[in-house]
């Protein structure tokens, strides 16, 4: 017996998707999470390869068509954002999932919190917010998530997924990306006024950030500088560090 669909929810049911997305898991971690696994599309595939897989599972009807489907499978009926994942995970683990859209931005700030034991994530998102992740400085879509998601991570775009691989299809198209973990996660600044700067810079993007970055100090002739004469979308992350370190 199928559970009830939830509201909002689409699953994908292109098994060919569903295998290409298990695969693109690149890093060797023996240990795997998988978000929102639902009917357990992805899951499967998963089970297939050499993991210990945890499932983070919310619906409690998906929870209970795992456990029957899938009895091997070790599934914690939670919301992964409420959830303490070094309770379940004593080493370094991959993420995998089909993201739900409501809360995917949530997701991947979570995966930044957890990056010392995160090397990897591959993920279906939303196509606008994909692409917003993995945006380079000077595109339209980039922004604070761009920003410090790519402080940490090396993103890429892998493929389009059309509306019509989900039951019922989605208003929306979908897109899988990939982050790897870069070997430096030392930003070399005051990590904590680094994300207040991007956040504070990206609020009003169309203004200089010689105008936003105001409140964070009182030499007039240090906000002078060449970066503070830009908009923010122009800046790369190394830039923002300069900044933090210059208003530090």
């Amino acid at each position: 017996m199928k559970p009830k669909k939830s509201y909002g929810q689409h699953f994908l049911r292109v098994e060919s998707i569903s295998e290409k997305i298990a695969d693109s898991l690149l890093s060797n971690v023996k240990e795997v999470a998988e978000i929102g696994p639902g009917q357990g599309m992805l899951t499967k595939y998963l089970l297939e390869k050499d993991y210990k897989l945890i499932a983070i599972e919310a619906d409690k009807d998906m929870v209970g068509y795992l456990a029957n489907h899938y009895p091997r499978l070790k599934v914690v009926s939670e919301d992964f954002l409420k959830v303490k994942l070094e309770e379940y995970f004593n080493n370094e683990f991959a993420v995998i999932g089909n993201f739900p859209y409501n809360i995917s931005s949530q997701i991947v700030f979570k995966i930044i919190e957890y990056k010392e034991q995160i090397p990897e994530m591959v993920g279906m998102f939303q196509k606008e917010m994909a692409e917003r992740i993995v945006a380079p400085p000077g595109s339209k879509t980039y922004g604070v998530i761009s920003v410090l998601t790519q402080a940490y991570y090396e993103g890429e775009y892998l493929f389009t997924v059309n509306r019509e691989a989900f039951n019922p299809p989605p208003k929306v198209t979908s897109a899988v990306i990939r982050l790897t973990r870069k070997k430096n996660l030392d930003l070399g600044c005051d990590e904590k006024l680094f994300r207040r700067i991007v956040k504070t810079s990206f609020q009003q993007r169309r203004k200089m950030l010689r105008n936003t970055l105001k409140p964070f100090t009182q030499n007039k002739e240090l906000l002078q500088d060449e970066f503070f004469q830009q908009r923010p979308e122009r800046l790369s992350v190394v830039d923002f560090v300069r900044i933090a370190n210059l208003l530090e």
